[in-house]
């Protein structure tokens, strides 16, 4: 019996019903595939997962604490962690991402950002994973791993691996400092769906206990579409003001609060950097590649935006034969 076969079986016996039909409907960066399954008078969608490779219990315990919380995530309508398969609410194919241009762009950031805050004020961040000094660094040492060693051929040694290790440390002290909330970890265009001229959202089951700034920095400074400075800096003071006043523990200073949005961003993309490496090299997902561009990007203006982080920028933009032999110190 295939797969297909599998799961119409289970739909059946499930919702005493064969589909009329049933397709895949998208697949992600992780092990899970989605399918589409359509009867005449409704339709839904089937998380697809090896459970020797997919732990389903975190997505469920997310589900159920966000929609909870007020949160708008898919409805959960069946589970089967043994076959590896969750039948969920089907909210379409339309991405934020899909929708967003220069006209619009503003006024749906705007909703995200109300909605962020929501999330944020109403979900308890107790008993996630921490987004401690080890989570972080082992998110670092994917970009050292798969994209300097692997994508580049490059392995740090000598002052390039002192500078590595150096910004590393100065990175997780930064993050370490930001207040904590519920952090959804992927909180960005493609995330967040439209249906029925509301935003849902999905691929929440990572979330963990983590810098207030994070999500918004996921939003704002996106892999997959990028905006002007001056655009994310007016959305950021934006969502700084919502924050305050929904009592969440922003800084008290605007200044200080995107210095926080800009280093968490930072150990981002460069986890990003790593993460589309791996997905081509381990997983033959080459389609990430074409976004690589756009998060070295936000790395490497960060780096030459803040002196102490100047010798990373030297290391990374020398992997791309942009020599910076001067102006920076160790």
């Amino acid at each position: 019996m295939n797969r297909q076969e599998q799961i119409t079986n289970w739909l059946q016996a499930e919702f005493a019903a064969t589909p009329s039909s049933l397709s895949i409907a998208a697949s992600d960066a992780s092990v899970r595939q989605y399918w589409r399954a359509s009867w005449a008078d409704r339709s839904l969608i089937v998380m697809d997962f090896d459970p020797t490779q997919f732990d389903v219990q975190p997505f469920l315990a997310r589900q159920a604490q966000l929609a909870g919380a007020g949160a708008a995530v898919p409805v959960l309508l069946k589970t089967s962690s043994d076959l590896g398969l969750v039948a969920l609410e089907d909210l379409g194919d339309v991405t934020l991402a899909s929708l967003l241009n220069e006209d619009n762009a503003k006024a749906w950031y705007l909703r995200a950002i109300h909605d962020l805050v929501q999330l944020q004020a109403h979900t308890l961040d107790e008993g996630l994973p921490l987004f401690d000094a080890a989570f972080i660094q082992r998110e670092l040492d994917i970009c050292r791993e798969w994209y300097i060693g692997q994508q580049f051929k490059t392995e740090l040694a000598g002052t390039d691996l002192k500078v590595w290790e150096r910004s590393c440390e100065l990175i997780r002290n930064e993050i370490l400092q930001q207040p904590t909330v519920f952090m959804h970890r992927d909180f960005h265009s493609r995330n967040l769906m439209v249906k029925d001229d509301q935003l849902r959202v999905i691929d929440f089951q990572d979330a963990v206990k983590g810098p207030i700034a994070y999500d918004l920095v996921s939003l704002l400074r996106d892999a997959y579409v990028s905006w002007n400075e001056a655009f994310v800096l007016d959305l950021a003071i934006r969502y700084w003001e919502m924050a305050r006043e929904a009592g969440l523990p922003v800084h008290d200073d605007f200044s200080d609060f995107y210095r926080a949005f800009e280093w968490a961003g930072l150990q981002r993309h460069i986890k990003i950097l790593g993460l589309f490496a791996r997905l081509s090299i381990r997983d033959g997902k080459d389609r990430y590649l074409a976004d690589q561009p756009r998060v070295f990007e936000y790395v490497r203006q960060v780096c030459l935006r803040y002196r102490e982080l100047t010798p990373l920028g030297r290391i990374l933009l020398n992997l791309h034969g942009t020599p910076v032999e001067s102006g920076f110190t160790f």
